[in-house]
């Protein structure tokens, strides 16, 4: 499997998670090597990550990951119980929709470049986005039937690995004060000290360049 991705996509990262867990081994192209105009022979989407299997290739994160959860089932990402594993998926959800998606570069651009929005207003647009998707997601927490170590069980899964690039991003790219959020800065900070979510993490990859100024990230 040919693995392209960016070392800061968070969508690219919650992948990445999602191969650590399951112990699986990919061969990874960086698209800040190989460039945008390239990648974009490969995947007209123009956006990471996408996972090629032999001739086909699968873009976006969510698809990329029910493929591997679907052909390597073990271990499972998901919760047994079906309630709980339909509240993980939802979770998820939330910010892959509700967060990410307004809040990507080509949004930020397009509020920048043709609705001619200011620094003060892109980082109004952001804060509003990152409160109001955590304060949610932590009331979430706060609900669950019972207070799992992970967001919906012992160990983490499909919610946590979604969780963790987000927050990681608010707090490293948009200096979020998560200490407000402590149901879900303690999610975030006992998966940061596991094995597969250091393997996944942004420092980790070989396309980090010690700096994130200046990303050219397309998502």
């Amino acid at each position: 499997m040919k693995f392209f991705g960016h070392y800061l996509s968070s969508a690219t990262e919650r992948v990445r998670i999602g191969f650590a867990l399951k112990n699986l081994s990919y061969d990874y192209l960086s698209v800040r090597e190989i460039g945008w105009d390239a990648y974009e022979k490969i995947n007209p989407h123009r956006l990471v990550p996408a996972l090629q299997v032999g001739d086909a290739l699968i873009p976006q994160s969510n698809a990329i990951l029910h493929y591997l959860e679907e052909q390597f089932p073990e271990p499972s990402l998901f919760p047994e119980d079906p309630v709980t594993r339909a509240q993980a998926r939802a979770f998820a959800q939330h910010i892959v929709c509700e967060m990410h998606a307004v809040d990507v570069l080509r949004i930020r651009k397009v509020l920048a470049d043709k609705l001619n929005v200011d620094e003060t207003g892109l980082s109004d647009w952001s804060q509003h986005w990152f409160a109001d998707g955590f304060s949610k997601m932590e009331q979430t927490l706060a609900n669950r039937s019972q207070p799992y170590p992970f967001c919906y069980g012992e160990q983490p899964g499909w919610a946590d690995l979604h969780l963790v690039p987000h927050m990681r991003k608010a707090i490293t790219r948009f200096d979020v004060d998560v200490q407000k959020y402590p149901l879900t800065n303690e999610v975030f900070n006992l998966c940061v000290e596991l094995p597969a979510f250091k393997k996944a993490a942004p420092v980790a990859q070989s396309d980090y360049p010690g700096s994130i100024e200046n990303p050219g990230m397309e998502n």
